[in-house]
């Protein structure tokens, strides 16, 4: 709501009106609080495997500030203008996020669908994979659901295209 960089800063989720999700079993995602409060509100009968891996970029002395507070630090114009490369001071470039995204979906075990509760970076890496297209061109709102297939597992792996890619909104309004 503040428009903060808030990557591995421990936060609780923001209270959101939703329903319950049928579905249990399990579900993936992040360490941090405020996924794992996610996918306790939405699949409260799920056992929920947790993985660091899965975490939001790490900001370092960026966490919590937010792009007025930034936008005259030459290093913060320059990560903007290329996050791949530029790295936050104490913190991870966009080429490790992808990386280590990677490392956790390659953790997942044998099998065809997954629910994975991620946050809005890995979100937009993981769009990104799945159409084909570039970080910037994606967008991660909160209280959205992405849902994305590929034609098989070996597919996913090999980074093909999607063959479907669908976004809803969780949120009984819509928003959080």
């Amino acid at each position: 709501m503040e428009k903060k960089y808030i990557g591995w800063t421990d936060e609780a989720v923001l209270p959101f009106e939703t329903e319950a999700q049928l579905k249990s079993g399990e579900i993936w995602g992040s360490d941090l609080l405020r996924c794992r409060q996610t996918a306790s509100i939405l699949f409260p009968n799920a056992a929920y495997r947790a993985d660091p891996d899965f975490r939001e970029c790490n900001f370092g002395e960026w966490e919590m500030k937010t792009y007025e507070e930034l936008k005259s630090e030459p290093l913060y114009r320059k990560w903007i203008d290329d996050p791949y490369s530029v790295t936050p001071p104490d913190g991870e470039s966009l080429h490790q996020v992808e990386l280590r995204i990677s490392q956790a979906l390659s953790k997942l075990p044998a099998g065809n669908e997954f629910t994975i509760i991620m946050h809005g970076g890995p979100i937009r890496y993981l769009l990104a994979r799945a159409k084909k297209e570039t970080f910037r061109e994606q967008q991660a709102f909160h209280g959205d659901c992405h849902s994305i297939s590929w034609q098989s597992r070996q597919a996913f792996e090999e980074e093909r295209i999607c063959k479907s890619y669908s976004v809803v909104p969780l949120t009984a309004k819509g928003n959080m």
